[in-house]
């Protein structure tokens, strides 16, 4: 007869417990005490077991009837979330959502939106994925992500007309060397020459098979090694297999160790490598609290990179 047990007698169950007392219950529940009674007399025998033993003059539970109280606590608090799921998707809460992040988005500040989305939107799956260039705004147009961040990169060949583009903030990239490396002897301006001598480390996408993909960006040197995530090429450039740009949030403890050197390139400006990092996503997509919530948050997020960017760079 379990299918006859009511979230009314589990409810009971949990106020009994939680005040101590059939009575104490009753005036929790602000029902007369006979009713309490009943309804745990009921419960125990469609489940066919003791809850409680009352051989005392107060009821206490038997081991039985603590192992059903833990899962009686658990369907109420599922209950509860439903609950709450329902009328926030009635509200026009959306059940998920799922964010795109360029590899160039600062991992610390991913971390710290979805903490204070798991705070905010409990009930609301968030799904991350990390891509590079041409790869988020390609999932955010095909639907896998309602959401992108995506670097300049990512919006050519026509891309960025298709998406709906907020600017959120600037990311700096550096070039660098390991200071071991003998570029790393360089004073003042790099020549071209000096820089075409040694292997360059870049991020790619590009595929020879394939007629896909951003062409590779910032190539000086013929003399050129491709890796298609970032992690790989901070960790060659720290090994000192070759020089390269990377992002300067991720590298400012390579610089102030001297893990890493700081270039400068005669035929680059001081900020001709600054990439603006946009938020994006199909025109047609309704946003509700949780994707208003994430662009916001985002904005807010990049004004910190923003004003980290700013500062004086560590040589």
């Amino acid at each position: 007869m379990l299918e006859a047990v009511t979230l009314d007698q589990l409810r009971v169950l949990i106020t009994v417990a939680e005040e101590g007392s059939f009575s104490a219950a009753a005036r929790k529940l602000k029902r007369v005490q006979s009713a309490i009674s009943q309804a745990m007399a009921n419960l125990e025998g469609q489940l066919g077991l003791l809850l409680w033993d009352r051989s005392a003059k107060v009821p206490k539970l038997t081991e039985q009837g603590r192992a059903i109280l833990a899962a009686a606590q658990r369907i109420s608090m599922e209950f509860d979330a439903l609950r709450r799921l329902a009328a926030g998707m009635a509200a026009g809460l959306e059940p998920a959502v799922s964010l795109c992040l360029d590899a160039l988005f600062p991992l610390s500040a991913a971390i710290e939106l979805c903490r204070e989305f798991a705070q905010a939107f409990p009930l609301v799956e968030l799904r991350v994925d990390t891509q590079i260039m041409s790869a988020v705004s390609a999932k955010v147009l095909r639907g896998d992500a309602t959401i992108g961040v995506v670097s300049p990169m990512g919006l050519a060949g026509g891309l960025g007309h298709k998406l709906v583009r907020r600017v959120l903030a600037p990311i700096r990239m550096v070039p660098v060397v390991a200071s071991g490396h003998p570029l790393a002897k360089h004073r003042g301006m790099v020549s071209v020459q000096s820089l075409s001598a040694h292997v360059q480390i870049v991020l790619s996408e590009r595929f020879p098979d394939e007629e896909v993909g951003v062409p590779d960006q910032a190539v000086l040197s013929p003399r050129t090694w491709r890796v298609s995530d970032l992690h790989t090429k901070h960790e060659m450039l720290r090994a000192g297999l070759g020089w390269g740009n990377l992002p300067e949030h991720l590298i400012m403890a390579d610089l102030r160790s001297k893990v890493l050197t700081r270039l400068r390139p005669e035929s680059w400006g001081e900020d001709e490598h600054k990439l603006y990092l946009s938020a994006v996503h199909r025109p047609e997509l309704t946003l509700g609290p949780a994707h208003l919530w994430v662009l916001e948050r985002l904005t807010a997020l990049c004004l910190a990179i923003d004003k980290f960017a700013k500062e004086p760079p560590q040589l």
